[in-house]
């Protein structure tokens, strides 16, 4: 069988499932540390509303929230396309198991270094970006390493509202050629391969991100 012939096939189904994880992790990091910030510094109304969207995003499946922003919110009147949908729904969903692990690194920061900035008349917003999330980010990277690459694979599930990604891709050629083997290794194989590239490039930032904690810049006189 001569496969060369789906590869563009594949190739524009791998393309559309990488532009869909990297736009997840991106917005998804933004809610992670906005949500995770307000868990631990945003007082209790702030806090219960972040602990209600982190709760209401880990405690669902992902598959029916990527459903209800579907199918249930244009009944009320929103429609969104199957990409912005995709996007969204990723992103609260890392969003959610994000925020938790920021909150959890800006808790796990010593409470002497907290009462050192006390001591030296910091406000709570110097605080948390001088002293608390420098220290916070190295601890975050590791795990959120973990989150993008589980997001890369959830993505998968984005097929299931007519997104053209790989596993769609995959899905159409097993359908024209009935060959389930085949196709669904070759699949692996491109998930096992966009895995790896996302790592590599996660292990770049996280080892960017400690060389900057281990050479701190000289603050100016």
């Amino acid at each position: 069988m001569d496969w060369t012939a789906y590869l563009p096939m594949l190739w524009q189904g791998a393309f559309v499932t990488m532009t869909i994880t990297l736009a997840s992790i991106a917005v998804g990091a933004v809610l992670a540390f906005v949500f995770g910030i307000m868990r631990v510094e945003g007082g209790p109304i702030l806090s219960t509303i972040a602990l209600c969207y982190t709760e209401v995003f880990r405690g669902t499946s992902l598959l029916v929230q990527l459903f209800w922003f579907y199918y249930a919110l244009p009944l009320v009147g929103l429609s969104l396309d199957p990409i912005t949908t995709g996007i969204l729904v990723l992103a609260a969903h890392a969003g959610g198991y994000g925020a938790e692990i920021v909150r959890g690194a800006l808790s796990s920061v010593s409470t002497q270094q907290l009462e050192a900035a006390r001591a030296l008349n910091f406000s709570r917003l110097q605080t948390l970006f001088r002293v608390s999330l420098p220290q916070a980010i190295v601890e975050m990277m590791p795990a959120f390493g973990n989150l993008a690459i589980e997001t890369l694979k959830l993505s998968s599930l984005v097929s299931l509202i007519s997104i053209a990604d790989l596993t769609f891709a995959a899905q159409s050629i097993r359908n024209i050629t009935l060959d389930s083997t085949s196709i669904y290794s070759i699949t692996l194989l491109c998930y096992f391969a966009m895995s790896l590239v996302l790592m590599v490039a996660i292990r770049v930032v996280e080892r960017l991100v400690r060389r900057g904690q281990a050479f701190p810049q000289m603050p100016r006189s």
